[in-house]
């Protein structure tokens, strides 16, 4: 009897966390829409749905002249453990980065288990660009990644 009781306690306390979770989300609207970075010859576009549904879901396609084409599959998702930022680099199998810190128009995920980037942060600027950075260590040297994307007009 006082297994039932635990287990029912513990899934209300998981059910009543999911809308706070579901709120989280929600300010995450600023990142909404298409952008588009051009630079050196290349073309780097990520569209971002949502959120909707406890999730927010994009793709991210990348033309160059010297590398070729390239895709991720992104998603932003409300878990039983907060919101965690999925990436699949050309299809892969989903890599998970939970939510480190969120501010009003800047937000950051991390996985410090993963090679390559241990963190995702983006960020929406003064002047109206989101900024896209990936950091981490490769051959352990610290590494960067930083993307500045105009929004496109539809």
């Amino acid at each position: 009897m006082k297994d039932k009781l635990w287990s029912a306690l513990g899934l209300t306390v998981l059910l009543l966390a999911f809308p706070v979770r579901a709120q989280e989300i929600e300010k995450l609207v600023w990142m909404a829409g298409t952008w588009a970075q051009k630079q050196e010859g290349a073309l780097v576009q990520e569209s971002w749905l949502g959120p909707s549904g406890n999730m927010m879901a994009a793709i991210n396609l990348t033309t160059s002249a010297k590398r070729g084409t390239s895709y991720e599959f992104l998603r932003i998702a409300v878990t039983p453990t907060g919101l965690s930022y999925f990436a699949s680099p050309g299809g892969k199998t989903p890599v998970e980065f939970k939510l480190k810190e969120m501010g009003e128009k800047r937000v950051v995920f991390e996985n410090l288990a993963h090679d390559f980037p241990h963190r995702i942060i983006y960020s929406l600027e003064a002047d109206g660009t989101l900024k896209a950075r990936i950091e981490g260590t490769m051959q352990n040297k610290a590494r960067a990644m930083e993307w500045t994307f105009q929004a496109v007009k539809q």
